[in-house]
């Protein structure tokens, strides 16, 4: 995978490092420094394939972390002024103007709205593994962070700025993807309006954020492996898939399942949010998720059942080799029956 990096396998563990170092220290300067160690073991990983647009992407990366770490520190600075601690749960008891800097940086450092424009355009330069190490692990470390704030100091206006971050991420995610004919760039906006999701649900229930975050994360590595699979290094246009009668059956599902559609497992994620969300006073919030992601829906389904129904054959959909067949059989058992034994036992019915 990361044949061409010396030594890639320990940027691997540096970065996961750095990430559980973020989300398990109860001091700020620690859980910056985490970041950045995350940040280190990861920009080697985007130039291993030695490319130009590799290296593009890289560059608008790491200026976007650094601008995210910059606001994180000085936000912590001013709490800091205020408090002389870095501990979390002092600091995050402070409704002062350096809590919402922190916020911004985690907003940053997510690609959520209105600092969102930077994560279509690296996407878009990077290899498959790469994507999905962006738009997986790199998530999970500010998401927690943000999750921490949001239990900290629960104050009406921290809430009211994560419904506006949440909304807005998810009508860019379903209004930028309608033009896009590159699967990365698809994919960056669908991970933007993803976060929006996770965004609403962290400010009703932690456990409903862990859900819809780890349905996510399941749904992305078998999307990406499976365009990996495919093409590692070539096929960036949708017209790629054509060729493979399986591959278009497994990226067909799994797309329909990001977009939610019933009766697949991303169905049951929103599905979960909605019904937590339906519970509080936030329902202009919740309209303009729902709305976002029925943009999304649509040009999923306007782009691949083009792509589909254009190159059918007599042949079997099936066809190909018994990997392929064997791929596209967990992934349908992933998301149908996964989806209906979820519903069958009453998850929801622990909430």
């Amino acid at each position: 995978m990361f044949s061409t990096l010396p030594f890639g396998y320990m940027f691997l563990l540096v970065m996961g490092a750095g990430t559980l170092l973020s989300i398990s220290s109860i001091h700020w300067l620690s859980i910056w420094a985490g970041l950045e160690i995350n940040l280190i073991g990861f920009l080697p990983m985007l130039v291993y394939q030695k490319s130009v647009s590799e290296s593009e992407s890289a560059v608008k990366y790491f200026i976007a972390q650094a601008l995210g770490s910059s606001f994180l520190i000085f936000g912590s600075l001013l709490m800091f002024n205020i408090s002389f601690t870095w501990d979390l749960y002092t600091l995050m008891s402070l409704k002062t103007f350096g809590f919402l800097v922190m916020v911004s940086g985690l907003c940053v450092k997510l690609g959520l709205f209105p600092f969102h424009y930077w994560l279509p355009s690296v996407m878009a330069g990077l290899p498959w593994v790469t994507c999905l190490l962006l738009g997986t692990w790199q998530k999970i470390a500010p998401l927690f962070l943000m999750l921490c704030l949001v239990e900290m100091n629960h104050s009406y206006m921290l809430i009211l700025i994560l419904c506006i971050i949440s909304a807005g991420s998810s009508l860019i995610g379903g209004f930028g993807g309608m033009n896009q004919t590159q699967i990365r760039a698809l994919l960056a906006y669908s991970s933007i309006g993803h976060l929006g999701w996770m965004t609403f649900a962290l400010l009703h229930s932690e456990w409903a954020m862990k859900f819809y975050l780890g349905v996510y994360i399941v749904i992305s590595i078998c999307m990406f492996l499976s365009l990996w699979k495919q093409e590692s290094g070539n096929m960036k246009n949708i017209d790629g898939l054509k060729y493979s009668k399986s591959m278009q059956m497994n990226i067909m599902l799994l797309l329909l399942s990001l977009g939610g559609l019933p009766p697949l497992l991303g169905f049951i994620s929103k599905w979960l949010v909605v019904l937590v969300g339906t519970s509080n006073a936030l329902l202009w919030t919740l309209s303009l998720l729902i709305l976002g992601s029925l943009m999304s829906l649509f040009y999923y389904l306007s782009l691949f059942f083009s792509v589909f129904l254009s190159s059918i054959k007599k042949e079997s959909i099936v066809g190909g080799s018994i990997g392929m067949s064997g791929m596209l059989a967990f992934i349908i058992t992933l998301n149908l029956l996964g989806g209906i034994f979820l519903v069958s036992n009453d998850l929801f019915s622990i909430l």
